[in-house]
């Protein structure tokens, strides 16, 4: 076989259909973002505002998250030495694992080194965990819970996105007595809509599940103290398995699942995915836990968040863009064309200096690839009317249809 030719032949494929994904190499300032730097392909350094990160409240230059990350690293050095069961267990990493268990009123917690290891590793441990395991998903579950569950090789059924009836059809349909569990999210990040907490608790219930949430767009920015919209919707106590991340609204890295002590106990002792993988660095572990302590009683920051979401899609209504509105704080602007996209998106970063990613198949479907804005209480007025300006002017250049877009 012809290694090379097949190689090529991958590759020239994404670059046809036009969702070739490039990086941009950015020089992010502590103290400046959402201002930045952007290498050009020619060596030039460009001034940029990035409107794509998931640093949703910019904790990751938070002084207080700076300050217990340098103490940390002044104390016990860069890496944390092993695994968590080999040398890799710090007071650091015990001390984030009771901060994530106190935040979402369960007795433990668990840390990952990602909210996408948090998920694989942990669905695909349960059918060994419950013999003869049931798993229900949500069609639009983020590719690690996909993952997580097709490695448990139990049985699986997927329910259409948030249609509570399909998941009853479903459920009626299980052998009483199975062991089963729903997984679903609660902000889903393309679309940001929220998904039906509360009916589907009241199935699992009825029909004796287990539910497991992903809570990783919404820990931090919902919620009184920031665990989430259970915690907003008061369903917290209901939910037996949450999965977060420490690397968006938080602004740091790692992610974890927070579940009775049994629970995470039984993980631990079974996952390979957290058995075998080197702990977080302690510095990680200290910046996580005073950015999740912080966050648990800054209201304003998350009020402000809110604000700037609620103005941007505002205004681009106001403009007639296909703006998607499911009153999170995520900012989706349906293109539905993969070149246009792209092509927004590049002319956005190289004349306006506005960096936001295009999103492109396999991500969204096909016919629906969009720019994702994520504003931020660190984004000010100006830097959204630049933004706007440059995409009102864009959207004509490109020769868009605003309204057949919007219907």
């Amino acid at each position: 076989m012809d290694y090379t030719a097949a190689l090529d032949k991958a590759i020239d494929q994404l670059h046809e259909e036009g969702r070739y994904r490039t990086f941009i190499d950015i020089a992010r300032r502590k103290g400046q973002f959402p201002a930045a730097k952007w290498r050009r392909p020619d060596g030039q350094e460009q001034d940029i505002t990035v409107w794509c990160g998931n640093d949703y409240l910019g904790m990751g230059q938070h002084p207080v998250v700076l300050a217990a990350m340098e103490d940390a690293l002044s104390s016990a050095g860069a890496g944390s030495g092993g695994t968590r069961n080999i040398s890799g267990t710090t007071l650091y990493h015990k001390a984030l694992e009771a901060e994530i268990a106190d935040l979402h009123r369960k007795e433990a917690a668990l840390i990952f080194t990602s909210a996408y290891n948090a998920n694989d590793a942990t669905l695909s441990t349960l059918p060994v965990l419950f013999p003869d395991l049931v798993i229900v998903s949500d069609e639009l579950n983020h590719a690690s819970m996909i993952q997580g569950i097709r490695r448990g090789r139990c049985e699986k059924h997927i329910f259409r996105h948030n249609d509570v009836a399909h998941l009853r059809e479903i459920l009626e349909k299980i052998e009483k007595g199975r062991p089963i569990l729903i997984a679903f999210e609660s902000v889903y990040s393309m679309d940001g809509d929220f998904g039906p907490i509360e009916e589907i608790c009241d199935l699992a219930d009825e029909f004796g599940a287990l539910t497991y949430i992903d809570e990783v767009h919404a820990v931090g920015m919902y919620g009184p103290r920031g665990a989430g919209v259970a915690e907003r919707d008061n369903l917290m106590h209901r939910i037996d398995i949450i999965n977060g991340t420490l690397a968006k609204a938080y602004g740091v890295f790692g992610g974890y699942i927070a579940a009775s002590a049994k629970m995470c106990d039984a993980v631990r002792s079974y996952a390979p995915g957290f058995i075998f993988t080197t702990s977080l660095p302690p510095a990680v572990a200290a910046g996580a836990a005073a950015s999740v302590r912080h966050l648990k009683t800054d209201t304003a920051l998350r009020e402000t968040h809110q604000d700037r979401a609620r103005v941007m899609k505002a205004r681009f209504k106001g403009l007639g863009m296909p703006c998607i509105d499911h009153g999170s704080h995520i900012v989706p602007v349906i293109v539905g064309d993969p070149v246009h996209t792209k092509r927004i998106s590049d002319m956005l970063l190289e004349g306006y200096g506005i960096y936001v990613q295009p999103i492109n198949f396999p991500t969204v479907p096909r016919g629906t690839e969009r720019l994702r804005f994520t504003p931020s209480p660190v984004h000010t007025p100006d830097d959204m009317d630049r933004l706007i300006r440059a995409m009102d002017e864009l959207w004509a250049q490109c020769a868009l249809n605003r309204a057949e877009l919007t219907a």
